[in-house]
């Protein structure tokens, strides 16, 4: 080969690699973490579809799904390095983004607040909020149905000091509320749901009035700067996902029961619940602030967290979804 010909092919094997790096696509693989519900229904739906596996084909990169029953998990497995974009409630992400977790906020999944709820046995003498004083209360530590608990448990003058806290898996909370051993259970959807069309529990008070119920995408940010492409992929085809959700919630529950393993009829329940979108407005950027400041104040984290420099909105604007 001669030195001319050499050289060109150099060159050309150079550029190419700065044309893959320029395209912001630096990996083979991208990890997304999930929680098996319809709070989350956008991914299962771009999953069942598979329109997030196509749009990922098209630029050589496959997807590693992984499955957690509760948002602590997630960000457990985020701090073990194992996951590159993940689906939690916003008060599990305040409070890992506290206690160091290096992640940022690119986009809401959804908002609900009556997609969380404080429920207690149908029989039970609990009518009022004002009642769970000095009772077994259940709930999963650092869920955003833990920060609501706080929160109505306030507005009664009251603290988690006034009450028997248990800290639950969901599974394990419905078990303990057919066998009544606990009073009350701080819990979100689909348990809200199956609970009630059980004839189990009912709803004492959900997060009307109290949160907004805000349920965010995360990712590491370090795969983020680098893989930019594929971020503005996946929240182009998540906000497609919220869309289609939103107009036709009885096609899409038939769609994704069988991946949130909920009956379609209960599915359709539970997405009435909630408002799918990626944008992050400006109401949400308030109710994040409120909700660190509140956490902050109770105890619930013990470092106080920038939420403007958390919240990372460059890649919904890059992918023409917000302004």
């Amino acid at each position: 080969m001669s030195v001319v010909l050499l050289m060109l092919v150099i060159f050309l094997i150079a550029g190419f690699g700065t044309s893959a790096q320029a395209a912001g696509v630096n990996v083979q693989e991208i990890r997304i973490a999930t929680q098996p519900g319809p709070a989350f229904a956008p991914i299962f739906l771009a999953e069942k579809q598979g329109w997030i596996e196509a749009e990922f084909k098209k630029v050589g990169v496959t997807i590693k799904w992984s499955s957690f029953n509760s948002g602590p998990l997630v960000a457990e497995s985020f701090a073990a390095g194992q996951q590159d974009i993940g689906f939690l409630g916003d008060a599990v992400a305040v409070i890992q983004r506290s206690t160091g977790l290096d992640t940022r906020i690119i986009g809401m999944a959804a908002s609900g607040p009556q997609g969380l709820a404080i429920v207690v046995p149908n029989n039970s003498p609990i009518t009022a909020t004002k009642d769970l004083k000095g009772k077994k209360i259940s709930v999963v530590k650092g869920s955003y149905a833990h920060h609501l608990l706080v929160r109505v448990l306030k507005g009664q003058g009251l603290t988690v000091h006034d009450i028997q806290l248990v800290d639950l898996s969901q599974a394990d909370t419905h078990q303990a509320l057919i066998k009544g051993d606990v009073d009350a259970s701080a819990i979100f959807e689909p348990l809200i749901t199956k609970l009630e069309e059980e004839g189990v529990a009912r709803v004492l008070v959900d997060g009307t009035g109290f949160t907004d119920g805000l349920l965010v995408i995360v990712a590491n940010p370090d795969f983020s700067a680098k893989n930019p492409k594929l971020v503005k992929i996946l929240l182009k085809v998540y906000q497609r996902c919220s869309e289609f959700i939103n107009k036709n919630p009885e096609e899409a529950a038939c769609l994704i029961a069988q991946s949130v393993q909920v009956s379609p009829e209960s599915v359709v329940k539970v997405l009435r619940k909630y408002n799918y979108h990626a944008t992050m407005g400006t109401e949400d950027m308030k109710e994040l602030k409120t909700n660190q400041q509140f956490m902050r104040a109770f105890g619930i984290i013990k470092k106080a967290v920038d939420i403007n420099a958390f919240v990372d909105t460059s890649y919904l604007k890059a992918a023409g979804i917000q302004k």
